[in-house]
């Protein structure tokens, strides 16, 4: 199944708006990782300007449809959201670990 990168561009007082939202965010975020769909989300730090959401899902609609649910991109948090396809190449089975011999 592909992956899809969901990138937000937050606004500048991101970090002062966003209390009031949060738990309904990260409600939807965990409900979305419940159904196997979001495999990886969090926020990029120094500085606090984008987020990266990774979704595993048949199309990109998947996430197209998490951004338009989103409350921080309904209240005008995320100044700009986008999706792209994301081909993985380490990483991508999901029983691989490490390899034998790596220190």
């Amino acid at each position: 199944m592909p992956y899809f990168a969901l990138f937000y561009d937050v606004v500048d007082d991101y970090l002062t708006r966003r209390a009031q939202f949060r738990d309904e965010h990260l409600g939807l975020a965990r409900a979305a990782h419940a159904r196997g769909e979001l495999v990886l989300a969090g926020a990029f730090s120094d500085p606090a300007d984008r987020a990266l959401l990774v979704f595993r899902a048949p199309d990109r609609s998947v996430a197209e449809e998490f951004a338009r649910k989103d409350p921080y991109v309904i209240h005008g948090l995320v100044a700009r959201w986008e999706v792209r396809p994301w081909t993985v190449v380490i990483g991508n089975e999901p029983d691989a670990g490490p390899a034998r011999g790596a220190s």
